[in-house]
């Protein structure tokens, strides 16, 4: 969706309230911030391995 389709869906006066909001809002802890790291860097607490190189895979 387009800065202009929400716009059009939410109107003016709607997107100024949600900007207060969100500007009035505290900063986030340095814990919530590497909590939510770990969440968006791993979901679900899984290490994805890349696969071995061909350079490796050969020898």
């Amino acid at each position: 969706m387009t800065r202009e389709e929400r716009r059009a869906l939410l109107g003016d006066e709607v997107i100024s309230h949600i900007h207060a909001l969100v500007a009035a809002a505290p900063e986030p802890s340095p814990e919530l911030v590497d909590e939510l790291r770990r969440i968006l860097t791993r979901p679900a607490g899984r290490v994805v391995k890349a696969p071995p190189s061909t350079a490796a895979a050969a020898a």
